[in-house]
């Protein structure tokens, strides 16, 4: 990878707090001349940590990061609830603080544990009817949230000093820890809101490769941020792979099925050519046995494109 030109691939960024997901993408995409950034899934302003961005053609990939397990550090403060359900939200309950043993906190976050349904938060980016929940919450209009099946795979205190709690989180896509934490207030009775958070972790992208926007922007200055950039199949490293022969690596770069191998049984693979260069995304297609493609990553050579008609 030599330069903006080229550039597909990943960047795991620190992200800073008070800034939005999109002030992230914008930024990357000056401080690299890359057009084409993507994020995989917005992170609040309030939030620091693990932003997985997109480059190029890698933009292509973002739902799959999107959709992978998270890890949080989270400090929640019991004693008030926001409308928010975070620090940057208004009060709308106040309580004390029952007195909890370690064994009656551990029994109070039991219940968020495991598959539960969240309501989501009425300030958040999910649409309804076409626009932003937010937008509409903002405007003062009645909005109703569905709850949705989510998985906690862990909610484990780490230190509680009577009234704020600091605790590690493991959880499915499309978790929202401020409902976690405003959910853990209201079972309380004294009510709760998220007033830290910090992702430590999406899949297997980790807080400690991340790197800040100033590090971004002083090898952007030095003309080396391209060494800064993951490999694009990062995104996709939990799906099995598949090598190509020549022949059938051009077919599947002109949207044409390749045959699969008989014992195949993944619904999804990541598929190479034979010099390891990630071609495409494919999906098993069994009733022909063959692999279509989902998502090509790489430019077909034009001078190439006889091929016969799809099955």
């Amino acid at each position: 990878m030599t330069g903006a030109a080229e550039a597909m691939g990943l960047l795991n960024i620190d992200k800073p707090k008070d800034w939005t997901s999109h002030d992230v993408v914008a930024r990357v995409r000056r401080l690299t001349g890359v057009r084409q950034v993507g994020h995989t899934g917005t992170l609040d302003p309030m939030a620091t940590g693990v932003m997985v961005v997109c480059l190029g053609a890698a933009t292509r990939l973002a739902e799959y990061v999107t959709g992978l397990p998270k890890v949080y550090w989270a400090e929640i403060t019991l004693g008030v609830a926001t409308d928010t359900y975070d620090a940057t939200g208004r009060p709308t309950f106040e309580a004390p603080v029952p007195p909890l043993s370690a064994d009656e906190l551990a029994a109070a976050l039991q219940p968020f544990t495991g598959r539960i349904l969240q309501r989501p938060p009425i300030y958040s980016a999910l649409k309804q009817e076409g626009e932003a929940l937010h937008k509409r919450a903002r405007r003062g209009e009645a909005v109703e949230v569905q709850p949705r099946p989510v998985t906690v795979y862990e909610f484990a205190p780490l230190e509680f000093d009577g009234r704020v709690l600091t605790a590690r989180i493991a959880c499915s896509a499309g978790t929202y820890v401020r409902s976690l934490a405003h959910d853990l207030g209201q079972a309380l009775g004294c009510g709760g809101h998220l007033s830290a958070l910090r992702r430590l972790a999406v899949g297997d992208f980790g807080a400690e490769e991340a790197i800040t926007l100033e590090q971004l922007a002083a090898a952007a200055a030095a003309g080396r941020w391209t060494s800064l950039v993951l490999p694009a199949d990062r995104a996709v490293a939990h799906l099995p792979a598949v090598t190509l022969a020549p022949d059938q690596a051009r077919r599947l770069l002109f949207g044409q099925p390749v045959p699969a191998a008989p014992a195949s049984a993944a619904d999804q693979a990541r598929a190479y050519d034979r010099q390891g260069r990630l071609l495409a995304v494919v999906r098993l297609d069994p009733t022909k046995g063959v692999w279509r493609p989902v998502k090509v990553l790489v430019q077909p050579d034009p001078h190439h494109a006889d091929l016969p008609r799809a099955s």
